[in-house]
């Protein structure tokens, strides 16, 4: 198996931070154990958004669209994480029909503006 498939898991404890809010985002991320809270700062208040768990995917808006990460994410629940390279993410969406990847773009932009 070449390098750049070898999957970078990370382990996560109740309590860590993933990404902040604002942060530029290099990676989206595939729960592979325990549960990820998004985050987001709303009137000063933290509000959570959704909460991730095994199978579910998080991180992805920054690498479609690449913009600032819109909220923040956290562990909920200790677990392992599978991290996505921005250049896997890149090789995975080429594959993809060009109506989906236009689709993708359509709905990111829709979740952000209507944040």
């Amino acid at each position: 198996m070449a390098n750049d498939t070898v999957l970078e898991r990370k382990s996560v404890r109740a309590g860590d931070r993933i990404f902040k809010e604002g942060a530029e985002g290099h990676n989206a991320y595939l729960v592979q154990s325990g549960e990820i809270e998004i985050i987001k700062m709303i009137d000063g208040n933290p509000v959570v958004l959704g909460t991730i768990g095994s199978g579910g995917i998080f991180g992805e808006m920054a690498l479609i669209d690449d913009q600032p990460r819109m909220a923040m994410a956290r562990a909920k629940v200790g677990g392992t994480v599978v991290i996505i390279s921005r250049k896997m993410f890149a090789q995975k969406l080429a594959k993809a029909d060009p109506f989906i990847r236009g689709l993708l773009n359509i709905l990111v932009k829709n979740i952000r503006t209507y944040q």
